[in-house]
């Protein structure tokens, strides 16, 4: 099969539409393993959710739950990697999964490269982080400890899938909580579609968390029965835990390789509410947007649809918000169509939901039957919709949706056709044009602006102090110079960098945010502080402890939801969590909406605070004992649009982002190729992407940090990529600190800098960005100054 980079024309131009197709599943839920276990409960109307056994249950607002019965251990041995010896449920449950859903698609021969991994969760590794803490706390840690907080990081489950099955291609890990897994699913069909992947392994996984039981206890939004949603006696949801993972597939290669066609991906809608913390928009506002997005995208009207796989949760607030955002989408239509919740029947699975339902939306489509929604007590007039209480029927449907609301905001929807019906006309992809950067902020070590940053950098001023054998740079940073106190009451200082530092980025840009603003946040660490100051009190005296005002911020999206709500940014919503190359990678999901016209503009924050835990996990792991390095905070936003909207509204285009790709070494958890194998390649990608050749570079932003495990590799790479001697490689987080994941907004933004400073010595010319996580995910993206073609 010819490799995509080795084509002449970039991936994301081609001429016709290339269609998504979903080929294998897997699950894991409380209806047992396997895919058939959780439609076979589902389609009866059975319900799993009982009593919890693996979790201290005193002192939550039930005692039930969707818990996954006990399971055999995945072939593939991820603690090896880092020489772990605690497993993670969240890692064990997408791995069985996944080897599931491979097995049914049968995808053999498919190059490495051409396969990725879009995984999705709310929690990640966080039961290891618990169980960690409450060691710590009691003075009983063990020897290998130190070793487990790789664990906790949600990148590390999709870098766990990438090494188990041998999957080199684009890697990443979204965190919108509740919608993570139709995020991971609509993020993997835009990379599939986009050709910069072939097959992708989408999902999600969330394991019971002490947190998500006192969290949501704290809310008094747990029920002591079974849920049941849409129904006029609802009174709260149950928690639910597993993994859901589908192997999506470009059409023809799915066809030529004989892999089972089970439904397509017709197309997604996101959104922002904009609206609150929790609660949704009592309209639906925001969620009609998604719905209206995803069937546009797919070509289709409220017509086609014959059945909804609804959000479904059983809370009073979240039902008829979700009925009214229907019928605002749907019209007359919607009085006709199905509206059914899973989560009646195997709990809430958190970032696993949108996964997991979404596999259940394509075997009703398969089956043609529209699964019931148990434990129904009558129809509530705020709702009102089709139900299909009880017990499910058969329907004849071509098309069928799947919905995913989430705290902070986040909507997401995905459209699926059954191929054995009608095939329907999607719509053909928009005409090519460039992606612009036309506005940029930072709030780092260095001080407030991007002055204060380019005079450091420049005068090569090594930032931070020593904090207990760790080399700290923490952000200069004073929130009342940029957010009014009412407005900072609800939010942590991490939401407060992403705030900030995008009310100063959409300023620099001149640009006013919309329904058709977007906001893609990258974070490396995400929310641990809030994480901390929620969970360590409950650790030490009981679930009623946890405070209702802090939980709200203890999910990754939170900070983007605030950008959204203090900003008016309505448009479509993501949070990337992957890793030290989070920043990097909520840019190229950013370049690949506005490609999509799914956006005008995108604003783009990577955001990190350095909590006390955090520090106290890095200090630990052997990776960081390098004496060159700093560890960093900040926050730092990009505004990026597509070209044809700056320019119509008169706008200072400071650069093109001309190309980019990602690639993995699949080498483990914490592990990279030592040869840069997977940063060169990304590095290749990219320039072609761009239309580029190593020797038209004028310089490469490296992501050498200081760690020299990390940093040999890249320089193996680099030199041999071949690009001319006199292409500089600039170092800055070597000075100024790794800001986790905000390395790529912090040298795109040094970069722009030196191109408009004469004094600066740095040509203007085509640069190259990397950036990397810990875990060998590499992501490479290609800048040009505004003045070059």
């Amino acid at each position: 099969m010819t490799d995509v980079h080795d084509r002449a024309v970039r991936p994301d131009t081609a001429a016709r539409p290339r269609t998504v197709v979903v080929c294998g599943v897997g699950a894991v839920t409380a209806q047992g393993e396997g895919a058939a276990a959780l439609w076979e409960g589902i389609r009866a109307g059975h319900s799993a959710i009982g009593p919890v056994t693996g979790l201290p249950m005193d002192g939550y607002g039930t005692a039930i739950g969707g818990e996954v019965p006990p399971l055999p251990r995945p072939a593939y041995d991820y603690l090896a990697a880092f020489g772990g010896s605690e497993r993670e449920p969240a890692v064990d449950f997408a791995l069985t999964a996944a080897a599931e859903a491979l097995h049914q698609a049968g995808l053999a021969g498919l190059p490495a490269a051409r396969w990725g991994v879009a995984f999705g969760s709310c929690n990640g590794g966080l039961r290891s982080a618990e169980k960690l803490a409450r060691r710590s706390r009691e003075g009983t840690p063990l020897p290998d400890d130190a070793l487990h907080y790789l664990l906790v990081p949600p990148q590390a489950i999709a870098e766990a899938l990438s090494a188990a099955f041998a999957l080199k291609g684009p890697a990443l890990s979204v965190n919108t909580a509740c919608a993570s897994g139709a995020h991971a699913i609509a993020h993997a069909a835009e990379a599939i579609a986009a050709g910069r992947a072939d097959a992708m392994l989408a999902g999600g996984s969330d394991a019971f968390t002490e947190t998500a039981f006192a969290g949501f206890t704290s809310l008094q939004s747990l029920s002591a029965k079974p849920a049941a949603p849409y129904s006029k006696d609802r009174d709260g949801l149950s928690l639910g835990e597993g993994a859901g993972m589908l192997v999506l597939a470009e059409e023809s290669v799915a066809r030529a390789a004989g892999a089972p066609v089970l439904a397509e991906v017709l197309g997604y809608g996101l959104s922002a509410d904009g609206y609150h913390a929790t609660a949704p928009h009592p309209e639906g506002e925001g969620a009609a947007r998604a719905i209206r997005g995803a069937l546009k995208a797919a070509g289709i009207t409220p017509g086609d649809v014959g059945y909804i796989n609804g959000h479904g949760t059983g809370t009073p607030k979240n039902d008829s918000a979700e009925s009214n955002a229907v019928r605002a989408a749907f019209g007359e239509a919607a009085q006709k169509t199905a509206l059914s919740s899973s989560k009646s029947m195997i709990g809430h699975l958190l970032g696993a939901a949108g996964a997991v339902e979404a596999i259940v939306t394509v075997k009703a489509l398969v089956e043609q039957i529209a699964p019931p929604t148990a434990n129904f007590t009558g129809t509530d007039p705020k709702c009102g919709l089709d139900a299909v209480p009880d017990t499910g029927r058969e329907l004849a449907m071509n098309a069928a949706l799947s919905n995913n609301f989430a705290f902070a905001g986040a909507n997401a929807c995905v459209a699926f056709g059954w191929p054995s019906g009608r095939r329907f006309t999607v719509p053909a992809p928009p005409a090519a044009e460039k992606v612009v950067i036309t506005g940029g902020a930072a709030l780092t070590p260095a001080g407030d602006g991007l002055k204060a940053l380019w005079e450091a950098w420049r005068q090569g001023r090594r930032l931070g102090t020593d904090e207990d054998g760790l080399r700290v740079a923490r952000a200069v940073f004073d929130p009342a110079a940029h957010i009014g106190a009412r407005d900072r009451r609800r939010m942590d200082r991490l939401s407060q960098l992403a705030v900030a530092s995008c009310r100063a980025a959409l300023a620099h840009a001149g640009l006013q945010a919309d329904e058709h603003t977007g906001v893609v946040l990258g974070t490396g660490l995400g929310p641990m502080r809030s994480i901390e100051d929620f969970l360590l009190p409950v650790l030490g005296g009981c679930p009623a402890h946890g405070s209702p005002a802090v939980f709200p911020n203890t999910v990754f999206n939170a900070a983007a939801g605030q950008v959204a709500m203090h900003v008016g940014a309505k448009g479509p919503t993501s949070t990337v969590t992957t890793g030290h190359a989070a920043g990097a990678s909520a840019l190229t999901v950013a370049h690949d909406l506005l490609l999509q016209h799914r956006a005008e503009a995108v604003l783009c924050p990577a955001v990190e605070d350095l909590s006390p835990g955090v520090l106290a996990a890095y200090r630990q792991l052997p990776l960081f004992g390098d004496a060159g390095y700093t560890l960093a905070e900040g926050g730092i936003a990009l505004v990026l649009e597509r070209e044809s909207s700056a320019r119509a509204r008169g706008a200072r285009i400071l650069a093109e982002f001309a190309g980019h790709a990602a690639a993995g070494d699949a080498a483990g958890i914490g592990r990279w190729n030592t040869e840069g194998e997977g940063v060169g390649r990304a590095m290749r990608a990219a320039l072609t992407h761009a239309g580029l050749t190593p020797g038209e570079l004028t310089g490469i932003w490296a992501n050498a940090a200081g760690l020299t495990r990390a940093d040999a590799p890249e320089a193996l790479a680099t030199a041999r990529l071949a690009a001319e001697a006199r292409c500089p490689v600039h170092t800055p987080k070597q000075t100024l600190g790794e800001p986790v994941g905000a390395g790529a907004q912090l040298a795109a933004l040094l970069a722009l800098t030196a191109w408009t400073t004469p004094e600066s010595g740095v040509p203007a010319g085509p640069v190259l960005i990397n950036s990397s996580s810990l875990g060998g995910t590499h992501i490479s993206l290609v800048l040009r100054p505004a003045t070059e073609n």
